[in-house]
């Protein structure tokens, strides 16, 4: 066979898969790109969800339709064209199947946005969420390929058991995190400290292990089993704003009234000035031990949340020794008193 006749066979094919790659090209650059461009002008989230989830998944569509016009206007033998049909039947499946799981995995975190409560955003929602639509994806493409899924659904119950058997940590683990989600007592943002030591802010409640980023800014990672049974203090419940303490003592020759109107000055100015207090929380103090060299009493100051505590009472300290210094007012050292009787 001479190029010309080579030439005759094949240039109706390539220009079928020539044209399917450029349909798919064309429909990403620019055709995407201006349907993305109206849909951000509309209120409604979901149709950017939905062109997020189709991009990429079109070209392969088009692509395979050019590639489907190409063996069919081909000399391929009948026995090979049918295996090429299933090829592609394979590859539009599964990359519908990828698209339905971006889908669904975007709704549910808006979702989960929206109303936040127990469908907070966690990797574990995520995960079954993908897993559920892959899943039926290839149940899918097992049929579409004359392969019965009866007996694989039956030998998926019978073998369900012995996977459970095996994996008693993992499914605990699993059972435990969606537990802890659904109590609504540990979400992620909030500030937790365990009653082993652990503190931070939760990252993720994921199928497994439970993520606290420390304030040094350290991962700490917790099994959900283990989270789900540990005495927990939430310092974001019932809210984020919390009470700061501040331990202060004065001398014995102190007027207890003017410190407590010199002390709730200054707290109130840090109330109003310092990033992270209450402004409109009024402080206060609360006198309780006489010591061996000092008046005791006890600061209540508001933060809006765990961390600002610390700048609070950093700069509530300095400005506190600053007026103390101006007013006269002593902050004693320790001392002690020694009486010497004499012997008679």
């Amino acid at each position: 066979m001479d190029m010309g006749k080579i030439y005759g066979v094949l240039w109706i094919p390539l220009a079928w898969l020539a044209g399917g790659v450029a349909a798919g090209l064309l429909f990403e650059k620019f055709i995407m790109k201006m349907i993305h461009n109206a849909a951000v002008r509309t209120r409604w989230e979901g149709d950017e969800l939905v062109i997020s989830a189709l991009r990429g998944v079109v070209f392969v569509w088009l692509t395979a339709a050019g590639a489907y016009g190409a063996a069919h206007n081909s000399r391929i033998a009948q026995p090979y064209l049918q295996d090429i049909d299933k090829a592609l039947l394979i590859v539009i499946i599964f990359s519908a199947t990828l698209a339905v799981a971006r889908l669904s995995v975007n709704f549910v975190s808006l979702y989960s946005a929206r109303i936040g409560g127990v469908f907070v955003s966690t990797a574990i929602f995520s995960n079954l969420t993908r897993v559920l639509v892959f899943g039926i994806g290839v149940l899918i493409i097992l049929q579409s390929l004359g392969i019965s899924i009866a007996p694989i659904l039956t030998a998926l119950g019978v073998g369900g058991l012995a996977v459970a058997l095996a994996l008693q940590d993992t499914l605990a683990n699993l059972f435990a995190g969606i537990h802890v989600i659904a109590s609504e007592q540990v979400r992620p943002g909030d500030y937790v400290k365990l009653a082993s030591g652990e503190e931070g802010y939760v990252q993720d409640i994921a199928w497994r292990y439970t993520t606290i980023r420390s304030l040094p800014n350290n991962m700490i990672i917790i099994p959900n089993a283990k989270l789900a049974s540990a005495l927990v203090t939430n310092y974001y419940a019932p809210n984020r704003e919390l009470a700061v303490l501040v331990e202060v003592g004065v001398d014995y020759e102190s007027d207890l009234e003017r410190v407590e109107k010199v002390t709730c000055e200054v707290a109130r100015d840090v109330m109003v000035s310092v990033e992270g207090g209450v402004p409109e929380f009024e402080p206060f103090i609360r006198y309780h031990t006489f010591s061996n060299s000092s008046i005791n009493f006890t600061v209540i100051l508001r933060a809006r949340e765990f961390a600002n505590q610390y700048l609070i009472k950093h700069e509530f300290i300095k400005k506190l020794h600053q007026r103390y210094g101006k007013e006269g007012i002593e902050i004693p050292f320790p001392i002690r008193t020694l009486v010497m009787k004499e012997k008679k």
